[in-house]
Parts: C-alpha cells; structure tokens; sequence
C-alpha cells in the first residue's frame, strides 16, 4: 500500500514534539501508521514571507491531506491560519486533531468539513485520516 502523502500543520514553537511522535509512529513497524510526511518542520521566522509561503504551498500542493494539530496556541498562528487557506485553495481532505480537547479551533476550520480527531492518540487520528 502506497504511504499517505500528509502536509502536517502545527505550532512549531509549541507542539512540534508532538509532530515528531506522528513521524515516529511512521517508522515504527509495530504501528500500522504509514504517510509521507510533506510539512515544513521550521520555524517560520523570516523576512521573506513570499518565498516561505510558495515553498510551504509546494508541499501541500504535493500531499493529499492536511492534518492540523490543534494546540493551545493554535489558533493564534497566523501561519497556520494561512496553510488553513492555502489547504482548502487547493482542495486538500482536511483532518484536524485536537491535542486536548478544550483547545481553540482556528476559525479556517470551522464548517470547513475536516475529518476530527479529538484525542491525541493513535487509533483516533488514524481513523480520522481514514475517513477525511
């Protein structure tokens, strides 16, 4: 079975440990958990926001779904505010996960027909991946 190609979008200032817990569940054979991790993994603190933003378009254009890790910050993050656009722009299956369940949805999201996952944990975001 081919790997999912995922752009994932996050806080990378607050809740890249968790991105890297989804790349690890990736490699670990022990979990049926197989995509191709499309996501910028940098922190976006530079002058030239057109070049960030066609090479972080470029790798969404590239994945088939979009999976928005919801943290407590999220939804104050203008660059993920963007990517939220730029997903839907570009027509990608929407899957969002709730890193804790009282977090914030960033407004792109909302009745934007994302797939839920509103735990952090595996079975839910796999199911949640499954039905976007």
């Amino acid at each position: 079975m081919a790997k999912k190609k995922i752009f994932i979008s996050y806080d990378y200032d607050n809740d890249k440990h968790y991105k890297n817990l989804l790349v690890a569940w990736d490699e670990n054979s022990e979990f049926d958990f197989g995509f191709s991790d499309q996501s910028a993994d940098v922190s976006i603190q530079s002058t030239d926001a057109a070049a960030i933003k066609r090479a972080i378009s470029a790798k969404i254009d590239a994945a088939t779904y979009f999976l928005c890790l919801v943290g407590s910050k999220t939804n104050k993050s203008s660059w993920v505010t963007w990517e939220i656009e730029k997903a839907k722009d570009l027509k990608k299956k929407l899957v969002a996960v709730k890193i804790s369940f009282g977090n914030t949805t960033p407004s792109g999201l909302l009745n934007a027909g994302a797939s839920w996952a509103m735990s952090f944990t595996f079975d839910a975001i796999k199911k949640a991946i499954e039905d976007a």
